[in-house]
């Protein structure tokens, strides 16, 4: 049925007199209750009335009483909601007296009355309606009556108030305004006494015993207690003192308020205002609460109610009443419903809505009418000026922050680890997306939590709003495959989130379906309900127990209209009239199941939230007066947002007008136009109801009209029969979809919270935001700026002033992305992703920082809050003065430094070391005033000595200039987002002096300085960053220059008194000074050299005095924070040097050793020694000066003096020992000239660097990081272990776009860890770190060329734009875990490999065999290299090698002694065959062989034998060698004869020994045998495709014809490093790694192990390039189909080679370039962290072994494998305590075992390079890999034993690692070694362990322990500190502080 519906507005004017006084704590009260009568019937009460003499003749009002039969009715919380929504504010009760006490017995109440009344006040209370108690109403109870009948007036008194009393204590703590009675002439009359005046006496006393009761005993603060009075009773005479008739006389302080029934007799108002008028007069100041309104005969209120309400309001307030409420029941009743609100001005207005009710459906009686008509109502009358006024207010407390991404916008990884295509996939691909582009990548959030998690510290928002990528979970949509890829993914993010303090938020479908899902009819299948319920179980259950707010479907209208209807996005589907409304039905169906899903089974558990977020524009009638358009507007609401939520949040069903439009139009139409599915009674009542809140997303609105001549095509706008449009107005956005309308939102919330929500479901606004171009301001978003503070606003205002209950505001988007249909035209980021630069960079907009600022206020306050007072402190040591300190020796006993670690070998130097650091530990960056402020003559600065030098054309690198810099002076908001996004604990910073005082004097104060220090300061102890603050960083006061800068004395004091302003003003928080930054700098490069301003040139003199008066500034300032501040601020104050470390040239020539420590004095102790130890200058400062100046003819030393009374001043002015540090040199002593003067010749010194140090930015910074250990350890020697801090330390890099900046994180992965063994095995007390730098600045004379930035900031742009670099991100993550933990992967595995494993060691011919003319051996290509010059280092060849040809029997013992049970070696072609072919066989070459097979037989090690291991025959060679395709043949007939002659004997064979060597290393790069390099692009493919057919034509030949007999195993060894991607971070770096593999393990392995054809990455890429480069056809030559079955499965096992790991990047080689290099397009690096070892190309990288062999498993089909080699080399000195050797073995083999145990890898054998050291190829015998060391200057070559060959026999004799917690195992109980013969150094048997002397057992337990380190945990570290600190023979006392620091 129709609804017909009228409204009235009626403004009633409250005037200010109303306004209650602060006793009266109420706002205005509009009070309703009781029921309206036909919700009375509607509950059955109407049966259940009162007693019979309880009733009054004329009515049993049921509706009174609430509780019958002990239940308050569960449609009573609706209705109360609705009320409270409407406005109104209080609810009246009417206690039934004779129901609670039906005896009239406190002591026998009715419980279930009781509690059921409790239950009701509850009810109110929790829609925050106030109940209003009537004690009793009307006539008393019988039993009450009985009592009191013939007693005396005060028994009914004691009743009523023994009643009252017990009310007030079973309700008072839910009730606070009471009335005793109303209906008073009901009540008198039924009392007990027939004298009136003894009924009115018992009455009065009866109400004013329980006021006193009430007041005295239970009154809650602000309660309130009064008696209904009515004006029409004839009892009723009002007399000078006021009184019930003659006889009821109440005292006028036994009220607090009056309270009124007043009648109003329409046509009698006369009457009505002479009453009132005598009432009002009589009371005079009391407060009136009209407690209830009655109309009578008023016929016309419901054409006009307005009449009399407006008159009786004038009435009332024209005598001045004080009126604080009024009942609004008359008007609630004159429809189903009204609306009454209280503006903000005082206007009281009644939304008045009457019509007829639809009876069919009971719930709409509670319902209101229309919610769009009383919204659009509510505020069409706004002016313009109204509308947009801006409300400074902030938000409730508790309000939610977010910002939102969806999967497919960002991820990317499209097809990474397992995850399935999803439609978004496929419409990508299929190219229906704005210039072909594709999800594919995105903004790699796959791979980069770590960054997103970056920027959301920085925002720091209460939630981030994600979904799940439902095919990445489950590739084929359902739980059949799980993707545990993914699901790590997830975890991984949420984990990250939580740790962040951020609230994750997440959504499960958002739009990406798997397309395998697709395929069977996606969501038009009603199967798909199932899959989905199935993928959010698995989601509650694995995430559940974190997450706590789930959306089950993202803007499913967009699914529904987008995907079905008009087929924009995908499926796309075009079926507006029956797919759309289908898919619809099918969501809502799914939505609730999976509600019910929850709701059942999850939510008691985990206490989370479900519901779902939907879409909405506002919309408003085009034409206001029209009411078509009205009723459009409507209908277009009904069908975006009531699709819905009317199914969800109403009834179950959709809404009545969508179902009558779509009726309407298909009766119109002659054809079904659109088809509406229908739920069944069943299905409503599942679907109703199935959200815990409302999410809201909403970014425009719509003006629209009603179409006049509809169609019957189907489409969105013809079947709802309306028309969009916008108002030209409106600023349109980047999307013709978008146009800013904020006042859109506050309507759209009203509407939700009318229709949908009220006060029981919150609403979450999910969703809002605005996309700019890619063109324009990309950074500087000033538009999206305005978009977010006036749609932030208007919320606020629909929170503020129509109590709409918003609880989150969460704003699209984190960072730009993918857009559906537009790709990446659209961005809607507060971060701007550069999607052209593989990295994916991010870099905040301006309204990123704009948010975050909403973000911290909770909105718009209006006023700034007061500053912050003490911040939280992060590691301060409490000040303590240090210990006065002797004068330093020469050379200060320092230098047992030098003793200490300058003898350690390269491995225990670099071996890297983890761990954390203390919890107060304080991590940093820092930056100075000059380098980033900018702002250089803003708001009253003062020029400084630096702003002045750089305005010099020509002093600066490109002439620049710090004048903006970074503009941190107008950016402190963006600059604590960042420091707050890297975790930081504290920020170091320095002040300009010149910003403060412009003149440098305390006479001219610039506040506006003052208050960017102060702005800055308060941000950052807001966010817990402790501010270290440097006093000076450079940049003196021009004008203080002009008197003598640092040369004059004068700066003593102003510095003082600077320094003193400073206290005086930030040191309440400011608790960490530094007066100085590197004084070393100020006085010798500004006033020595003269390249920094003021560019004084006097080395010799001018350093030494403005030093003199640095220190005495220094020492002053010191002081007065000594003496005036530190008791209040109790900070820290010191200076701050620079040091480089120093490392002597000859360590053990004591010449340089004192050169170093002098160096060091000269450098720091200039100014540390006075200030840490004497309070005067280093002796050997003062020695070597006054000695030059002796010898330079001068009367006095250069190097001033200080009295003793200076030196007792400046002594211990410093609480902490602050430095920078970024390099190391070498040293050594010099004789320097004595002309010209010069501090750099008085130190007697010569410095320079190690050229294979890494280099940087600047010349002589290069990376040395195990300097810094050194330079803490001389710190600690020097200065007795003061608390320490590194204030600076960094690296820089060259040029403009480093975001990718591997280089700088190699350099902190580096130092970090040199400070951390420093601080865990050196007991250094080291406090702090700080990076340099937070972003990248000025770098002094080099301007912006070198960056040393964190986060990189565009020069280019004037908003400077700052991006995390990939170095922030790892920074961030040191921070985040206090250093270095070892990570779970890389601890230590105890166990044992299966039995019978193969332990192997493994030779090659031509590397150990020699005698390569001996006994007939033809030339091989290998004998031609090696004699060819400048081939092989030292000219080196194998012509004896270890010569084995003749040593078999000691070959033979050493492997015994090794106790392996195989032993690899290759055969020697040439030698059997000397011109390749079996024309002639060499019978003394095959006898060799068989006289080693037999010896090793008979030592029970069995053979495994390579058939070819590069030697190719010359002979072969000369017709082309492996280019040349009969060489398969000729392989085949070299193998046949070795099967035939040996095979009975070896039962391992391999055909090829890396394959990959032979092609590239020899035929591609020449750096092999035989040398050939002119056709790089051909014949490396050419030579690997006849190596794979050769291979193959063996295998066959052995299956086929050996096999049977033989019975042995026969395949093929291939090489492979591991690759990782330089930035796991980079979808590039990481195809880059696949890429490196493909080409170099998948070249030969795919056509073996796989299909018998090369990988499909090698044939794409080199099949492109050669296209592109003009060819026909690849390079790559094709295999035929019958080769491809041949070759395919040609394997026993898989062979495996591997040594090292790379890190691989991509490389665009120009198109014309030819070369397998420039196909495979990776160029690779190392990590700097890792182990070295004798080959450039080998670093120590266990971790990437048993990940090579996961990778072998998976990608092959997990074959046998045998790993054929792994060994590490070394060069130079020879050391037969090869620690390194025995540390690669141990963490290779433990990866291997890891494989094995928990990977599931097939490993059946491990093999060690090599047996003994020989001819390494073309670095010849430079480089060693061997076990045992052969002594190639003895013609006799005698072979021993290094210490890693008892070591590997060790690991050989337990098959692995025992457990040492399992007790000494026997395997360990080896057999003792014989002692060599040669002489070592140091004793017999000893070996040079961690810079210890130890012998081979203890250094082998000392290893042991070491790598055990992170697997026993604290025992096994307290162990080894024990050992070492007993060995190094320190004292017990030592020992044990080292232990308990441990």
């Amino acid at each position: 049925m129709e609804l017909i519906c009228k409204t009235v507005i009626v403004c009633l004017l409250v005037s200010p007199s109303l306004a209650i006084d602060g006793e009266f704590a109420w706002n205005f009260i509009a009070i309703a209750g009781p029921l309206p009568s036909e919700l009375v019937n509607r509950l059955h009460l109407q049966n259940q009335v009162l007693p019979e003499e309880d009733q009054v003749p004329a009515v049993a009002e049921a509706h009174d009483y609430l509780c019958q039969q002990g239940l308050v009715a569960p449609e009573l919380p609706q209705y109360f909601s609705r009320l409270r929504e409407i406005g109104v504010t209080h609810y009246k009760v009417f206690l039934p007296w004779a129901r609670i006490l039906p005896e009239g017995d406190t002591r026998k109440p009715e419980e279930a009355q009781v509690q059921c009344y409790q239950e009701l006040f509850e009810t109110l209370v929790a829609v925050d309606l106030r109940p209003v108690v009537v004690l009793h109403h009307r006539r008393v109870p019988g039993s009450v009556a009985a009592q009191a009948m013939g007693r005396k007036a005060n028994a009914f008194a004691d009743l009523f108030v023994e009643y009252a009393e017990f009310s007030f204590r079973v309700f008072g703590d839910l009730v606070d305004v009471w009335l005793t009675f109303s209906d008073l002439p009901e009540v008198l009359k039924s009392l007990p006494y027939d004298d009136a005046q003894d009924r009115a006496q018992a009455l009065a006393a009866a109400h004013e015993r329980a006021y006193t009761i009430y007041h005295e005993k239970y009154s809650p603060a602000g309660g309130k207690l009064s008696i209904v009075l009515g004006m029409d009773d004839d009892i009723l005479s009002v007399k000078p003192k006021p009184s019930v008739s003659s006889c009821l006389h109440l005292e006028d302080d036994s009220v607090d308020f009056l309270s009124l029934s007043l009648q109003y007799c329409c046509g009698n108002e006369t009457d009505f205002y002479k009453k009132l008028s005598e009432f009002q007069n009589v009371w005079k100041d009391r407060e009136i609460l009209v407690f209830s309104l009655k109309f009578l005969d008023c016929g016309s209120m419901e054409e006009n109610p307005s009449i009399p309400v407006a008159a009786i309001v004038t009435a009332i307030n024209k005598e001045e009443t004080r009126m604080i409420g009024y009942d609004v029941n008359e008007f609630l009743d004159f429809s189903s419903f009204h609306i009454l609100r209280i503006t903000e001005a005082g206007l009281i207005s009644f939304s008045l809505s009457y019509g007829h009710t639809l009876q069919e459906n009971p719930d709409a009686m509670v319902a209101p009418r229309s919610s769009y008509q009383t919204v659009w109502e509510m505020f069409a009358k706004q002016s313009e000026l109204e509308r947009d006024s801006f409300l400074q207010d902030v938000f409730p407390s508790g309000f939610l922050w977010g910002t939102s991404t969806g999967a497919f916008n960002v991820e990317g990884a499209w097809a990474e680890d397992g995850k399935g295509e999803s439609i978004w996939d496929q419409f990508g691909h299929t190219g229906h997306v704005y210039m072909n582009q594709t999800a594919d990548v995105a903004c790699d959030s796959y791979y980069k939590t770590s960054y997103d998690v970056y920027l959301l510290r920085g925002l720091h928002p209460q939630l981030y709003k994600f979904s799940v990528s439902w095919p990445r979970i489950f590739p084929a949509g359902t739980n059949k495959t799980i993707n545990s890829k993914g699901v790590d993914y997830y975890n991984q993010l949420i984990h990250r989130l939580l740790d962040s303090n951020i609230e994750p938020m997440v959504t499960l479908f958002h739009w990406d379906l798997p397309q395998a899902l697709q395929v069977l009819g996606g969501w038009q299948n009603e199967s798909i309900i199932d899959a989905f319920v199935n993928y959010a179980d698995f989601c509650f259950a694995t995430f559940g127990d974190r997450v706590k707010f789930w959306i089950t479907f993202h803007e499913p209208w967009v699914i529904s209209y987008a995907g079905y209807g008009t087929g924009e996005h995908p499926p796309g589907i075009t079926d507006p009239g029956v797919a759309s409304y289908k898919v619809a039905h099918i969501i809502l169906k799914a939505h609730a199941k999976v509600w019910h899903l929850y709701n059942d089974k999850y939510r008691s558990q985990q206490l989370g939230k479900v519901g779902l977020v939907l879409n909405s524009d506002w919309a408003e009638p085009k034409t206001p007066t029209n009411p078509e358009d009205m009723r459009a507007s409507e209908r277009y609401l009904q069908f975006m947002l009531g699709w819905f939520a009317h199914p969800v949040f109403v009834n179950g069903d959709y809404p009545d007008i969508l179902k009558a439009q779509i009726q309407e139009v298909n009766q119109q139409c002659s054809t079904t136009v659109a088809q509406l599915p229908l739920f069944t009674e069943e299905e409503k009542s599942w679907v109703k109801g199935t959200a815990d809140f409302f999410g809201l997303s909403h970014y425009t609105s719509r003006l629209v009209s009603a179409v006049t001549n509809g169609t019957c095509t189907p489409s969105y706008e013809s079947i709802g029969n309306f028309s969009l449009h916008v108002d030209p107005s409106w600023p349109q956005t980047a999307s013709s979809w978008i146009h800013v309308v904020p006042w859109g939102l506050r309507r759209l919330l009203k509407f939700v919270s009318q229709e949908y929500t009220g006060t029981k479901i919150p609403i979450y606004i999910a969703g809002n935001g605005m996309p700019t171009e890619g063109a324009g301001h990309l950074i500087n978003d000033t538009l999206r700026v305005d978009y977010f503070r006036r749609y932030i606003n208007e919320a606020l205002k629909a929170v503020k002033l129509d109590t709409v209950d918003v609880r989150s505001y969460i704003a699209r988007s984190l960072v730009d992305g993918f857009e559906g249909p537009a790709g990446y035209s659209l961005k809607f980021g507060l971060h701007h992703v550069n999607f052209e630069d593989s990295n994916r960079p991010r870099t905040p907009k301006a309204s990123a920082y704009f948010y975050s600022s909403v973000i911290e206020k909770n909105g718009f306050p209006s006023k700034v809050l007061d500053r912050f007072s003490t911040p939280v402190v992060f590691g301060l040591p409490m000040p303590s003065k240090l210990p006065n300190l002797p004068a330093s020796e020469v050379p200060s006993k320092a230098k047992v430094v030098w003793q200490k670690f300058s003898s350690q070998t390269d491995f225990e130097r670099d071996m890297y070391f983890y761990g954390t650091f203390p919890e107060d530990f304080t991590w940093g960056v820092s930056s100075s005033a000059y380098q980033v402020e900018g702002g250089w003559d803003a708001d009253g600065k003062g020029p400084s000595i630096w702003d002045n030098f750089t305005h010099v054309p020509g002093n600066i690198k490109n002439n620049d200039t710090g004048d903006i810099a970074c503009d941190s002076y107008n950016k402190v908001e963006e600059d604590i987002y960042l420091l707050r996004a890297l975790g930081v604990k504290n920020y170091r910073f320095s002040l300009s002096w010149s910003r403060i005082f412009p003149s440098g004097r305390n006479n001219s104060i610039n506040s506006h300085g003052v208050d960017y220090y102060n702005r800055l300061i308060d941000g950052l102890v807001a966010n817990n960053i402790t501010p270290i603050v440097t006093l000076y960083h450079w940049d003196l006061p021009q004008a203080l220059q002009d008197i003598g800068g640092w040369e004059s004395s004068a700066l003593i004091d102003l510095f003082d008194s600077f320094a003193d302003f400073c206290f005086q003003t930030f040191g309440d928080r400011v608790k960490f000074w530094i007066t100085f930054n590197e004084p070393q700098v100020i006085a010798w490069v500004g006033y020595g050299i003269g390249a920094f301003p003021p560019n004084v040139n006097d080395p010799g003199s001018a350093p030494y005095r403005v030093a003199h008066i640095l220190l005495k500034a220094h020492a002053k300032v010191y002081h007065t924070y000594d003496d005036k501040y530190r008791a209040s601020q109790g900070g820290v104050i010191a200076l701050c040097p620079n040091i480089d470390w120093v490392e002597p040239k000859t360590p053990s020539n004591p010449r340089d050793t004192e050169a170093a420590d002098r160096y060091l004095q000269f450098l720091v102790g200039w100014f540390a020694h006075p200030i840490f130890k004497n309070g005067d200058y280093p002796e050997v400062m003062k020695w070597k000066v006054g000695n030059r100046s002796e010898l330079q003819n001068l009367p006095s030393s250069r190097l001033p003096v200080f009295t003793a009374e200076e030196r007792e001043y400046i002594r211990g002015t410093a609480d902490v020992f602050c430095f920078n540090t970024y390099t190391s040199k070498i040293v050594t002593h010099a004789t320097t000239q004595l002309r010209p003067f010069s501090y750099e010749y008085d130190q007697e010194v010569l410095t320079k660097v190690d050229s294979s140090w890494p280099s940087s930015a600047i010349t002589d910074h290069r990376a040395v990081a195990w300097g810094l250990r050194r330079l803490l350890n001389w710190i600690k020697e020097e200065y007795g272990n003061p608390p320490i801090y590194i204030i600076e330390n960094g690296v820089g890099i060259k040029t403009k776009s480093d975001v990718d900046d591997n280089a700088r994180i190699f350099y902190y992965k580096t130092y970090i860890d040199e400070a951390l063994k420093a601080y865990k095995l050196d007991g250094v007390n080291l406090k702090g770190y700080n990076a340099w730098s937070f972003m990248d600045n000025f770098e002094w004379l080099n301007g912006y060329d070198p960056r040393f930035g964190l986060h990189q900031v565009d020069f280019d742009n004037p908003s400077r734009p700052r991006t995390p670099k990939r170095s922030a991100v790892y920074y961030a993550e040191i921070i985040r875990n206090n250093g270095i933990p070892l990570p779970k992967e890389d601890e230590f595995l105890y166990g044992e490999f299966p039995k019978n494993f193969w332990w192997s060691v493994a030779t090659s011919a031509y590397q150990i065999e020699g005698g390569w003319r001996a006994d007939g051996k033809g030339l091989s290509i290998w004998d031609q290299f090696s004699h060819t010059p400048l081939k092989i280092s030292n000219d080196d060849t194998g012509d004896v090698a270890c010569d084995s040809y003749h040593k078999i029997e000691e070959d033979v013992e050493m492997l015994k002694s090794l106790k392996v049970s195989h032993y690899r070696f290759s055969i020697s072609w040439s030698r059997i065959l000397p011109d390749g072919t079996t024309r002639y066989i060499n019978e003394m070459g095959l006898n060799y062989y068989e006289r080693l097979i037999d010896a090793l037989l008979a030592a029970n090690i069995k053979p495994q034998v390579t058939l070819y291991h590069w030697d190719l025959p010359q002979a072969l060679q000369n017709l082309g060698g492996w280019e040349n395709d009969t060489i398969v043949q000729r392989f085949k007939e070299y193998a046949e004869l070795l099967f035939q002659r040996l095979g009975d004997k070896v039962k391992f064979w391999i055909t090829l020994n890396e394959p990959y060597n032979t092609a590239y290393l020899g035929y591609g790069v020449g750096t092999a045998a035989p040398g050939i390099s002119v056709r790089p692009g051909r014949a490396p493919y050419v030579v690997g495709h006849n190596l794979i057919k050769a291979h193959a034509e063996a295998w066959h030949l052995y299956n086929e014809t050996y096999r049977a007999k033989q019975g042995g195993l026969i395949s093929i060894t291939i090489n492979s490093d591991w690759a990782e991607p330089r930035n796991p971070h980079n979808q590039e770096d990481i195809d880059a790694a696949r890429q490196y593999l493909q080409f170099f393990l998948g070249w030969f392995a795919h056509p073996i192990f796989k299909n018998g054809d090369y990988n499909e990455v090698m044939k794409t890429r080199i099949r492109e390039r050669s296209l592109a480069q003009g060819l026909s056809q690849s390079r790559l030559p094709e295999f035929t189909e019958s080769e491809k079955q041949r070759i395919k499965g040609t394997y026993d096992y898989f062979g495996l080679n591997h040594y090292t790991t790379v890190l691989t990047y991509n490389v665009k080689y120009p198109a014309g370039v030819l070369s397998y290099d420039s196909d495979r397009g990776v160029a690779s690096v190392t990590d700097r962290s890792w182990l070295k070892s004798g080959s450039f190309w080998l670093k120590v990288t266990p971790f990437g072994f048993r990940k090579l062999l996961r990778w072998i498993k998976n990608e092959y089909n997990n074959p046998p494998i045998y790993v054929t080699e792994n060994g590490i080399s070394e060069r130079g000195a020879l050391g037969f305590n090869d620690t390194w050797r025995m540390h690669y073995y141990r963490s290779y083999i433990n990866e291997a075992l890891k494989a094995v145990v928990l990977d599931g890898v097939d490993l059946r054998g491990y093999t060690a390079w090599t047996l003994m050291d020989n001819f390494e190829w073309a670095v010849g015998f430079d480089e060693r890999f061997g076990l045992y060391h052969v002594n190639f200057t003895d013609p006799s070559l005698p072979r021993r034993p290094k210490a890693s060959a008892r070591y590997y026999s060790q690991i050989i004799n337990c098959n692995g690692f025992p457990d040492p917690a399992m007790g000494p195992h026997p395997c360990l109980a080896l057999e003792p070694e014989v002692t060599p013969t040669d002489t070592t150094p140091g004793p017999a048997g000893s070996v040079r362990f961690l810079g210890l002397d130890l012998t081979a057992e203890s250094a082998e337990i000392a290893l042991y322990m070491l790598f055990a380190l992170s697997a026993v945990g604290a025992l096994g570290l307290a162990l080894f500190a024990y050992m070492y600190g007993k060995l190094s023979k320190r004292s017990s006392k030592q020992s044990h502080m080292e232990l308990s620091k441990l």
